[in-house]
């Protein structure tokens, strides 16, 4: 039998420079795709994945964070007396229960790799998730439940992933398709940001990870790779020679909020995807006439 997978790791200490100035005093995670903050959006995909226990890897000026995922009793008391029951409901309902999340710092901007590494003793000898809040997913169900389906019957390691044109291959790390469904495929090799020549495909990894627990060991003795950081993917090229990787070619959209048109992309997405905002969102951009396709314009019809 696998063992469950009840924890996920949330790496949260980047310095969002992508999106300067916005984020000088705002964690890039902050930002809100609508109106919840993309790190919420992370945190709803791994609660319906069944995961228990939310390990936040934090920096400087990130507090805001662990304030987001705390008890407002102010706010609360003002909208209980305002008779928003609504809102106040809604606040609740994003809450982890008591106990359920811990924060740790990266202290260095080391990498990927170096953070989740900064959340080894809080998971512990345990198999778990990863999921990187820059990358925002839209699918039914979330892309990590169909992940923790997979997993169920692999066990191992599972990673999903997307196709990229063959043009933008050397800004992932791509892996190489062995046999099996696009619902769990064997994973035979991996390499971070490689020369479009040298890629094994165009599959890329996309922000979502089942790994195990022996990944921490690896890390802790893992040089500098690209980019002079230490990357997650040199570790799990020497967890493969011990261990299945499997790969889920998901089924939904992502979109990389780490770069402002992934983000703004995801805005326009999520709020046409909005019952309640949808007309007004659509007749307010059709009224600015910026010379668009007839797609905002047909959906408004």
């Amino acid at each position: 039998m696998v063992k469950r997978v009840r924890t996920a790791v949330f790496p949260v200490a980047g310095l969002g420079t992508r999106f300067l100035p916005a984020t000088k005093a705002l964690p890039k995670e902050m930002l809100t795709v609508v109106d919840r903050p993309l790190i919420q959006y992370a945190v709803d995909e791994a609660r319906e994945a069944g995961i228990e226990h939310f390990v936040f890897v934090t920096g400087r000026n990130k507090g805001v964070i662990e304030d987001h995922f705390d008890r407002q009793f102010e706010l609360e008391t003002t909208l209980e007396m305002r008779g928003k029951t609504q809102a106040l409901d809604a606040l609740r309902h994003d809450l982890p229960s008591a106990g359920r999340t811990s924060f740790t710092r990266q202290q260095e901007p080391l990498g990927l790799g170096h953070a989740v590494w900064c959340a080894r003793d809080i998971v512990g000898d345990q198999p778990f998730a990863l999921l990187l809040p820059d990358m925002l997913f839209k699918g039914v169900p979330g892309v990590l439940k169909q992940m923790m389906e997979a997993y169920e019957e692999t066990g191992g390691n599972v990673i999903a992933v997307e196709e990229v044109p063959p043009s933008e291959v050397s800004s992932y790390g791509i892996i190489a398709r062995g046999e099996g469904p696009d619902t769990g495929f064997a994973i035979t090799d991996m390499v971070e940001k490689p020369r479009r020549e040298d890629a094994p495909s165009n599959l890329m990894i996309s922000g979502r990870y089942i790994l195990q627990p022996e990944i921490f060991a690896l890390l802790a003795d893992q040089p500098k790779g690209a980019g002079g950081e230490i990357q997650i993917t040199d570790a799990m090229q020497t967890l493969m020679r011990s261990q299945p990787f499997s790969g889920v070619k998901y089924q939904g959209t992502s979109f990389d909020c780490g770069s402002k048109i992934g983000f703004l992309t995801a805005n326009v997405a999520y709020a046409l995807d909005r019952d309640d905002i949808r007309e007004g969102f659509l007749a307010a951009m059709n009224k600015l006439d910026l010379g668009l396709p007839g797609t905002l314009r047909t959906a408004a019809e």
